[in-house]
């Protein structure tokens, strides 16, 4: 049985004494629920991608509660500095490359000499991080491929008897995973968008490198080509919905539209709406689920980019329209 753990001191205290026990405890941020394990646990780790069905090629993200505990385990650069400064905490995960001295197992990394660092802007998951002691290796708590969870009941219905516990500490605010940064290399590089926008980090380091072509081994944590990904087919750029399709709009719903990521048209509310709308419309009685164009700036950067790569692969990755 997974236990469901209270957001309270108590709760926090059982959650830290699991992972320091080597188990593995689902536990919410601001971006979506983690699923997190000892990161300095080799076994730990490897029960991470056991549970999810991971491949042990995709890197995790290492959580911490300050920067300080970070960049203890990371060759830090005065870019990495800055952004630290500017965007901790909060979802802007930096990739680095590891100290000789790191501490957390080298399958947490995919064996990369980089690792995946952030602190989450969360009270609830500093606290647990603060009462661990130690890096927690924490991706999406979620069979690996599918969409993400934002919410306790998401984390049960996916990974229920899969792992001891779940902390509820209820929604997430953000509803996409954190921007990926890469300052392993010459020049900073967008592994992937998310909750931090593009044009905020471009404000600090003006013109930056974009990654996450498809082919080859992941250089940072989601950069599958499939990922986030219902059962149902997901069809992009819709305008209306065909027939047994569900249309998921995006500003006021037009006739048809079962629900809609914001009918204001603010991204923020569509992006912590997306996953948890995804799943709703992931029905039987639909066919298919069909999604109106989001603008491309800002947090559209991210919503679209968990849209198309639920897209990939799929039956209903089919033309837009």
């Amino acid at each position: 049985m997974t236990e469901l753990l209270a957001d309270d001191e108590a709760g926090v205290a059982r959650a830290a004494a699991l992972l320091l026990a080597g188990e593995l405890v689902a536990f919410g941020t601001e971006t979506v629920f983690g699923l997190g394990a000892d990161a300095t646990d080799p076994r730990a780790v490897a029960a991470v991608f056991e549970a999810k069905g991971r491949p042990h090629f995709n890197p995790l993200i290492c959580h911490y509660p300050d920067a300080t505990a970070a960049f203890a385990d990371v060759e830090v650069s005065d870019v990495a500095r800055r952004l630290a400064a500017a965007f901790w905490p909060g979802p802007l995960t930096l990739v680095l490359p590891r100290r000789i001295t790191c501490p957390v197992a080298l399958l947490a990394g995919a064996g990369l000499e980089t690792l995946a660092v952030r602190v989450p802007a969360h009270a609830t998951a500093l606290a647990l991080l603060r009462a661990v002691g130690r890096p927690v290796a924490a991706p999406s708590a979620n069979r690996s491929g599918q969409v993400s969870p934002t919410t306790a009941a998401h984390v049960l219905d996916g990974l229920g008897g899969r792992i001891a516990a779940v902390l509820d500490s209820g929604p997430c605010p953000v509803g996409v995973e954190s921007t990926v940064l890469d300052l392993a290399g010459e020049r900073p590089c967008l592994l992937r968008p998310g909750g931090v926008a593009l044009e905020d980090l471009s404000a600090i380091l003006g013109v930056i490198d974009r990654g996450g072509a498809p082919g080859g081994s992941p250089r940072g944590p989601g950069m599958l080509e499939s990922h986030y990904a219902p059962t149902l087919p997901l069809r992009l750029d819709a305008h209306a919905a065909r027939p047994g399709e569900a249309l998921l709009a995006f500003g006021p719903a037009p006739p048809g539209a079962i629900l809609s990521l914001s009918p204001s048209g603010d991204l923020g509310e569509a992006a912590a709406n997306l996953f948890a709308m995804l799943r709703a419309l992931d029905r039987p009685d639909f066919t298919a689920i069909a999604v109106m164009p989001v603008p491309e700036h800002g947090l559209g950067l991210a919503i679209n980019d968990r849209l198309r790569r639920a897209a990939a692969g799929l039956a209903g990755g089919s033309p837009p329209g």
